[in-house]
């Protein structure tokens, strides 16, 4: 149930500190520029200007490192302030279940992916593989411990890390969901519905792309979204198709896209297209002064700036053309 007890006062302190912040974000016209300037020195050099870390003479993997740090960081500070910490739980969550589903791909592939996971969640990684390795979930907060040990189970019986991924995807929703009903803010509810949205909308164009029946896919979508589980199915299986499934949400236009890339076309900017309706869902945002609405849109903000630096970042310095760069940059929400 929704906290009672919390008003949109209780967040005027914290609102007032992000949108002092706000003119300092990192805004598409900075990204441009470090894409133009070609190089990944002068890149670094145009974002350590406006306050991000200095990361001049980095490697990918160092890079990327630093970006989580800071990342982690912004997600401490705002957790001190923040009335409601399931605010801060709703962003950090993705992190917790990329890194159980990390660990879980990792052991179907026989290799250690400890690189890939993240500090940014709630659970310390090292745990995380600690009570994978041991068999011991019993320690492991709320549902993600059981999650972990279901996908384990599955891919034991199975060898197909991609339904164990299926079953964390399910219980990570849940989860998200259960947060935002703790928050007394109906357009977090919304901000989670978007989402689920846009995670239905992709699982179903890769599902078709690759040729999956209607089985797989029900068993690829999370319920909760605008558009039900059983009608964005009947939609992909009797001929109307994804688009008309989404025809009247904000996602109508990612459908079209989605329906051109099941025939061929580009998956680009289908996958663009789709975070771009999540930001424009939290435009929204801006038409209160102060309450939750502007911490969800401040941390929103910022982990899309961090997605898009790593990147520029990245993709500089394996020497992919800025131009190809250019066009994978989403619509800000700042």
């Amino acid at each position: 149930m929704a906290n009672k007890k919390v008003s949109d006062k209780d967040y005027l302190f914290i609102s007032s500190m992000l949108k002092a912040r706000e003119n300092r974000m990192l805004r598409r016209d900075r990204l441009e520029q470090m894409l133009s300037s070609g190089s990944f020195e002068e890149a670094a050099r145009l974002l350590a200007e406006i306050g991000w870390p200095d990361l001049s003479g980095k490697g990918s993997a160092a890079v990327s490192e630093a970006l989580a740090k800071r990342q982690a960081e912004i997600y401490a500070e705002i957790t001190r302030f923040v009335p409601e910490k399931e605010l801060v739980g709703i962003f950090r969550l993705k992190y917790d279940y990329h890194n159980a589903k990390t660990i879980v791909k990792g052991e179907g592939a026989g290799v250690d992916a400890a690189y890939l996971l993240s500090d940014a969640g709630q659970v310390e990684p090292e745990k995380l593989e600690a009570a994978f390795r041991e068999d011991s979930f019993q320690f492991i907060p709320g549902k993600l411990g059981p999650a972990m040990a279901e996908a384990k189970g599955i891919l034991a019986r199975t060898g197909n890390p991609q339904l164990a991924d299926f079953a964390l995807d399910k219980v990570y929703y849940e989860d998200l969901k259960a947060l935002a009903d703790a928050v007394s803010s109906p357009f977090v509810k919304g901000y989670v519905t978007t989402l689920i949205d846009s995670a239905n909308l992709r699982a179903a164009v890769r599902c078709v792309r690759m040729g999956k029946d209607a089985e797989f896919l029900r068993g690829a979508l999370v319920a909760g979204g605008n558009v039900p589980v059983q009608r964005l199915v009947q939609a992909v299986f009797s001929g109307e198709g994804i688009a008309a499934a989404f025809a009247s949400t904000p996602f109508s236009d990612a459908a079209a896209l989605g329906a051109a890339a099941i025939e061929g076309g580009t998956m680009t900017e289908f996958e663009r297209e789709c975070d771009n309706a999540v930001n424009r869902y939290m435009t929204g945002a801006h038409l209160k002064s102060f309450g939750p609405e502007q911490v969800v849109g401040y941390l929103t903000a910022e982990e899309g700036n961090t997605m898009a630096v790593r990147m520029v970042l990245t993709g500089l310095l394996a020497g992919i053309d800025p131009e190809r760069l250019k066009e994978r940059l989403r619509e800000s929400y700042v």
